[in-house]
């Protein structure tokens, strides 16, 4: 197929790698903003949840950020897995975007540890969440051109993205709490914003990247697309759901409707694991049609 890259295995291991870091991400930037929109509104143990996913994600990110040089040194040395640990292509991958993309996380990560710190921290953590967006437009297809419109386009999008995918698992331990109710209304009201942000700025990259409509079903890139954009109107439709459904029937306290809800949330995390997936597949075996 056209634009795509062989893939055997360490392209999955690179792929596998990937996926967990995005999630990582989505996570630790989700979390932190978690806690800057709902501090006040959400429950104490919900506030806490967000904290403690944010600081595990960070903490994975950085162990994946060390396992993914290694996996990208094997690749590029031809050498299998011993190029993993090879000074010299180390030394390459770190010259590269990669080792750029690397300060910028790394930094990101640690600043997101200081939202345990008290007030403070909180304005470290989300200057850490914006490193972390941004390390992600230093590597990837984003490096064409138009370069500034790709990058920006893909913080906005990530951004947007982390705010919902960080949400869910502690909307879901709210759904449990007193307040629960007020707090998940509350989301949907923010939410619709994001999720405005998350389309207009996914739609440009698609657009931007594959260059017409025909490349979306002739190209490897297009179909993976595709792909993503289906699992996204899957999540766009459980979000739907819940907001002019299930919401509303927690806040009239209807018998099941606590279950139902954290059963839809569960879905909507389900259907978050296939769209990374789905992205680093994407970016780690396929070619955008305009740099074909």
């Amino acid at each position: 197929m056209t634009g795509l890259a062989p893939i055997d295995g360490l392209a999955v291991l690179a792929i596998l790698a990937k996926a967990l870091d995005y999630g990582a991400a989505l996570m630790a930037m989700g979390g932190v903003l978690f806690v800057a929109f709902f501090a006040g509104r959400a429950d104490a143990s919900v506030l806490r949840l967000a904290r403690r996913l944010a600081i595990a994600a960070a903490l994975i990110g950085l162990a994946v950020l060390a396992l993914r040089f290694g996996i990208r040194a094997a690749r590029i040395s031809g050498m299998g897995f011993e190029g993993a640990t090879d000074p010299m292509m180390l030394g390459f991958v770190w010259e590269s975007p990669l080792g750029t993309a690397a300060i910028w996380r790394g930094l990101g990560w640690v600043a997101i540890l200081a939202i345990l710190i008290p007030r403070v921290g909180q304005w470290i953590a989300l200057a850490g969440s914006l490193a972390v967006a941004v390390s992600f437009a230093q590597v990837g297809h984003t490096l064409g051109a138009p370069r500034a419109a790709l990058a920006i386009l893909l913080v906005l999008h990530l951004l947007a993205a982390a705010f919902w995918v960080g949400a869910l698992a502690p909307l879901r331990r709210a759904a449990l709490s007193p307040d629960g109710a007020g707090v998940l209304h509350h989301f949907g009201t923010v939410a619709a914003f994001a999720v405005a942000i998350l389309i207009l700025a996914g739609t440009a990259l698609a657009y931007l990247l594959s260059g017409s409509l025909a490349a979306l079903f002739g190209t490897a890139y297009g179909l993976g697309l595709l792909l993503k954009v289906a699992i996204v109107a899957a999540l766009l439709g459980l979000a739907a759901l819940n907001k002019v459904r299930f919401v509303p029937a927690l806040r009239a306290e209807k018998p099941g409707a606590e279950r139902t809800l954290r059963r839809s949330i569960s879905w909507e995390m389900l259907a978050v694991v296939l769209n990374l997936l789905a992205t680093a597949t994407i970016t780690s075996v396929t070619t955008p049609p305009v740099n074909l």
